[in-house]
């Protein structure tokens, strides 16, 4: 069901503080546009509806900001009878670019399975172009630059020494002491390669531990799915996780853009998710609301109907209706947020609706140390609780400053 119709027409309205263009690469956002959809982006370009013409360059830098270039080239490309050429010609380099890019970052993909797989490690892909190819049915429609793989905590050390014959190598150097508390207080590790920096993501967890979402990661690697890139197989996420898994991701950043709700409605049109599991799972790791506010914004700036068998409960989340409000504006207006700012960790303890979510979320941010500490003071292994003191002091002086 379409939430924009009945009880949410006036609460959750899209805005249009950006005008035309902010409107047409919304209409053009979606990855299977109907005949409304079509309609929509032919009324927003017809001149005589027209306020003044269609400024191309906003529009090419709002798809680019919100990673909806393919998006808006696929669909603008069946109205091509009034699109100007210039405009479609600038799309298509663009994503034939990404074709490029999307082929390499599948072979680097495939190198990595394999030097893993004959090693006996486990790893799970997700998001860019697993996500595209099995999401979108083409995975150069969204726009990748990196890949990302969740792993098991205890692999890390042996992925790491693994990829290293790839010549990829830790982006951040970690000192060999704190090795176990960076892999126990943190959630990442990134990699250089001769093709590019920041290229390849280890993700043991799904933020950083002072976010509190404690998520099932090995819960998460047992329900995986068999999916195929360029031919071969590979486990992603399922549906389930999936839908979690970038409705928390999208919260960290304050859902800044489109792309994020994209993959939230094709994960959502499949049509097959087991939406008791989805909440049950959700209420387990306290991010209901983070789920409700992602699903409400896809139906407000997106379209995309809610499901019947969790719409009673969006309907009766009132915190969650609201702060989609908050948030669907700014991202119409282009609001960004500092992440290392104190109104954004106010804004994080928002969006958790446990009291002892927002309690964990405090203490952790308070007490979990991490590179930016060792960075500070190296201390010996036996002097390490000390850096839970330094974390203290660093922040104070930071939100001091602030």
């Amino acid at each position: 069901m379409n939430l924009g119709s009945a009880a949410f027409e006036d609460h959750l309205a899209p805005t249009s503080p950006g005008g035309a263009e902010w409107e047409l690469v919304l209409a053009a956002s979606c990855a299977d546009p109907g005949g409304s959809d079509l309609e929509r982006m032919r009324r927003l370009l017809d001149p005589a509806t027209l306020e003044r013409p269609v400024e191309w360059e906003a529009v090419f830098r709002l798809a680019d900001h919100h990673g909806t270039s393919g998006l808006l080239y696929r669909n603008l490309s069946r109205l091509r009878e009034i699109v100007p050429a210039s405009a479609l010609a600038s799309l298509r380099q663009g994503y034939e670019r990404n074709v490029h890019k999307s082929l390499f970052l599948a072979r680097e993909l495939i190198r990595i399975l394999d030097c893993l797989d004959a090693l006996g490690i486990e790893v799970v892909p997700y998001k860019g172009i697993v996500l595209s190819e099995v999401y979108y049915g083409d995975m150069a429609m969204r726009r990748s630059g990196d890949i990302d793989l969740f792993v098991r905590k205890q692999d890390v050390r042996r992925i790491k020494i693994a990829v290293r014959e790839l010549e990829y190598t830790l982006r951040v150097p970690i000192p060999e002491d704190a090795e176990e508390d960076y892999i126990a207080s943190g959630y990442e590790c990134t990699f250089d390669s001769p093709a590019g920096c920041n290229l390849l993501e280890l993700q043991w967890a799904l933020q950083p531990r002072f976010y509190a979402v404690d998520f099932d990661m090995d819960g998460l690697f047992e329900r995986a799915v068999n999916a195929a890139i360029v031919g071969r197989r590979v486990k992603t996420p399922s549906s389930e996780d999936l839908l979690l898994v970038l409705s928390v991701h999208a919260a960290k950043h304050v859902w800044g853009r489109l792309i994020w709700l994209c993959d939230i409605a094709q994960i959502v049109k499949r049509g097959d998710l087991n939406w008791s599991w989805v909440q049950a799972h959700a209420r387990t790791c306290g991010i209901e609301r983070i789920l409700h506010v992602t699903l409400l914004l896809a139906n407000c700036l997106l379209a995309t109907e809610i499901p019947a068998a969790i719409e009673e409960l969006i309907l009766e989340d009132r915190a969650a209706r609201a702060f989609a409000d908050e948030v669907a504006l700014g991202v119409a207006r282009g609001v960004s947020y500092e992440e290392q700012q104190i109104s954004y960790f106010r804004l994080m303890m928002r969006l958790r609706e446990r009291r002892a979510d927002r309690w964990r979320f405090l203490t952790r941010l308070t007490f979990t140390p991490g590179p930016g500490e060792w960075d500070t003071v190296r201390l010996p292994k036996p002097l390490f609780p000390i850096y839970r003191l330094v974390r203290l002091a660093r922040l104070a002086s930071k939100f001091a400053g602030g």
